[in-house]
């Protein structure tokens, strides 16, 4: 299961949002050594030139695309995808959803569990979901983290969900569980699709429930398959 890039869904235009509440912050802090995805190297936060020994303050990041709070663009797993810099911006903003789900580590949040949602989905909105994983981040228990099922998935590219953000470490199956040849499903019905991954997202628990404006502002990195974001969401009229 490649995949190959079939196109961005057509999108009707943003109809105006009421704002009902304040900007609530939905990334999180970059330090120097956060916890991480195994494979993944640590983020290096060094301060390179100090005041008062140097005339300026200057701070050296270096950091994978995919460590913290972060957007995978298509080019993450589908070679001929649009990279970084080539997503066009309305596909990081507009309307959307938070979604409370109830999952067990190692859990599957499948058809199922989008269907009961009590906050109807619309076409081209963007799905935040709440599973409390935000609130044990750099403990074991984070990487014991839920998924989506392959139908789920599916179910978002036929319902127009434009971006899926997850407040884990990834959509697809917990690293602990997989087993050789494992091909990242998920990632390659969503990305292929043209609905961006968000991985990472926290302190989504004032806006569960809720209908809600978002924004994500990822890094403009040319040929990148991901970016580090500052996201930013709040309630708006349903």
């Amino acid at each position: 299961m490649n995949g190959t890039w079939q196109g961005w869904m057509e999108l009707e235009r943003d109809k105006d949002m009421s704002p009902i509440g304040p900007w609530v912050d939905l990334s999180q802090t970059i330090y120097d050594g956060m916890p991480r995805f195994a494979l993944f190297t640590a983020p290096r936060v060094v301060q390179i030139k100090k005041m008062p020994q140097d005339p300026l303050n200057v701070t050296e990041l270096q950091i994978i695309c995919h460590v913290g709070t972060h957007v995978d663009a298509p080019r993450h797993f589908v070679a001929d995808g649009p990279s970084m810099e080539e997503i066009p911006f309305n596909r990081f903003q507009g309307p959307g959803v938070v979604w409370k789900l109830d999952v067990e580590p190692f859990g599957i949040v499948g058809v199922e569990h989008l269907e009961s949602a009590k906050l109807k989905l619309r076409w081209g909105d963007i799905v935040l979901l709440d599973c409390g994983w935000w609130s044990v981040f750099g403990t074991e228990r984070y990487e014991d983290n839920y998924s989506l099922s392959t139908d789920a998935a599916q179910w978002m590219v036929d319902h127009g969900v434009k971006l899926v953000g997850v407040d884990c470490s990834t959509v697809d199956l917990a690293y602990s569980k997989r087993s050789a040849g494992f091909n990242w499903p998920v990632h390659r019905i969503l990305l292929s699709h043209g609905v961006l991954v968000a991985e990472h997202v926290t302190n989504l628990r004032s806006l569960s429930g809720k209908r809600v404006e978002v924004v994500f502002m990822p890094l403009k990195i040319r040929g990148a398959d991901g970016a580090p974001a500052r996201v930013m969401a709040r309630e708006i009229k349903d």
